[in-house]
């Protein structure tokens, strides 16, 4: 999943859209503020800053959206179906069988 930054400039706010329906908004001018105020310098500041929204887009990339869900379980259930089958088949046989000798067991000729 990629995504699309919308980059205004450095101390603006960058808005990290993923396939234009989840946004994520960070704010580097005021993390950048907050640092100097703690007593970083301003060549420390921005460079957190541009780590922690690397960080963000990073993780978004690996996140995964309802739909995804959605079809993932929708092709597990397809596979389960496809694997369950034939197991179906087989223990009508077993049933089916188990009467038999039940039936010739319990009604001889």
């Amino acid at each position: 999943m990629a995504a699309d930054f919308v980059l205004c400039s450095f101390h603006r706010q960058y808005c990290l859209e993923v396939l234009t329906v989840t946004a994520i908004t960070f704010d580097t001018l005021k993390y950048v503020k907050t640092l100097r105020a703690a007593g970083f310098e301003e060549r420390q500041a921005e460079a957190m800053a541009e780590v922690q929204r690397e960080i963000l887009s990073t993780n978004l990339d690996n996140l995964v959206t309802k739909d995804d869900l959605s079809q993932g379980l929708r092709e597990l259930r397809l596979e389960m179906a496809a694997e369950i089958a034939p197991l179906k088949w087989g223990m009508a046989v077993c049933v089916a069988g188990i009467v038999a000798i039940v039936l010739k067991t319990f009604f001889p000729h």
